[in-house]
């Protein structure tokens, strides 16, 4: 993975199955919010366990996510708790509060509406491929 900034943009270069993917940071910066909401809805997960489960979607690391579930811990949107470990100490796990699943649903509604309206305006610009 590389860092580029072009026209004062950061991106970063993926190769992934032999194509280069080019991502705007920014771009990923806003769905990572949705994804680690998604990732924890399904069922509660310690830290490592989200940041494998969302590099699975976007290449992230642990000092990406952890800021992440700090913040919706504070904002209230997510309640942790301890749970023993086989392989070590206990680990913090993270479960989604019911205020926690209102603000998922608006940010998958605003990702939704994000994704048609950009799609249809790339589709009508003749510029998809």
């Amino acid at each position: 993975m590389y860092n580029l900034v072009l026209d004062n943009a950061q991106y970063l270069v993926l190769l992934l199955n032999r194509e280069v993917i080019i991502i705007n940071t920014q771009f990923k910066k806003g769905v990572l919010e949705l994804l680690v909401m998604l990732i924890v809805e399904s069922d509660d997960k310690y830290g490592y366990e989200l940041v494998e489960e969302v590099s699975n979607v976007v290449n992230v690391n642990e000092g990406t996510i952890y800021p992440i579930l700090k913040r919706l811990t504070n904002e209230n949107y997510f309640e942790t708790y301890l749970k023993e470990s086989t392989e070590g100490p206990p680990r913090k796990y993270y479960h989604l509060t019911i205020l926690g699943k209102k603000r998922k649903d608006e940010l998958l509604s605003e990702w939704k509406k994000f994704n048609e309206s950009v799609n249809k305006f790339i589709k009508e610009s003749g510029k998809s491929e």
